[in-house]
């Protein structure tokens, strides 16, 4: 009796009280980060408090998904067996525009790493992994 070999699969982010809203943002293809509505500081990772000004008033609002390229690594070897296929991986860190120092780390997609180069601009994409999850990806920007 033959077995299948189905694909490995990647791990996926489980969303939780802190990050729901964000991942279900990407699930419209938005990208939503949370926000401060006492000082309008944006907070990246997702918080109980802003870090800024303390307030527990937060909430999130859609970002253009435009930034700069700020950092990258190249990974040659996969992390696990669900990434064997997408090798190599260019993990960036983004600094998005809507405010100095709020970084997005995610892979960067459709480009090699001789074509980088420190403030290229970026912009969001996002990648389905099946019907709940969608990751916000980035590429360069025309």
């Amino acid at each position: 009796m033959e077995q299948s070999q189905a694909a490995p699969l990647r791990p996926i982010p489980l969303p939780d009280e802190f990050t729901s809203e964000f991942w279900a943002a990407t699930r419209e293809h938005k990208l939503s980060i949370q926000r401060c509505r006492t000082c309008r500081h944006w907070n990246h990772v997702p918080n109980l408090s802003c870090r800024a000004c303390g307030s527990e008033d937060l909430a999130f609002e859609q970002v253009s998904g435009r930034g700069k390229l700020y950092s990258w690594c190249v990974l040659n070897e996969p992390p696990g067996p669900g990434f064997r296929d997408m090798m190599p991986v260019i993990i960036a860190v983004v600094e998005l525009e809507e405010q100095p120092r709020l970084y997005l780390a995610a892979n960067l997609l459709n480009t090699s790493a001789d074509k980088l180069s420190l403030g290229l601009p970026v912009r969001v994409t996002f990648e389905a992994l099946g019907d709940e999850c969608v990751l916000p990806q980035f590429e360069l920007a025309a």
